[in-house]
């Protein structure tokens, strides 16, 4: 009797893991086909008046009506 129990126990640990295992590969398929119907928004790129390096214009900064990749860049295009 004790045998038939803990063999009965083995088998639901594996259709248990095995259980899990699908929910876990179709929540990654859920994932993926959700990030893959949902449009890349793209952002707007400046180059730098000091360096000439691109970057995203919500990271650049502007003075002057000029961009600038950083404050440092900015400081020193103003000492010319």
């Amino acid at each position: 009797m004790g045998r038939i129990l803990f063999f009965a126990l083995i088998v639901l640990f594996f259709f248990w893991v095995i259980r899990a295992y699908r929910r876990t590969i179709k929540k990654r398929q859920e994932e993926l086909h959700h990030m893959q119907s949902q449009p890349i928004e793209g952002e707007d790129m400046v180059r730098c008046v000091y360096c000439g390096v691109h970057l995203p214009k919500s990271e650049s900064l502007t003075s002057e009506e000029k961009i600038f990749c950083s404050e440092e860049h900015r400081r020193l295009h103003l000492q010319l």
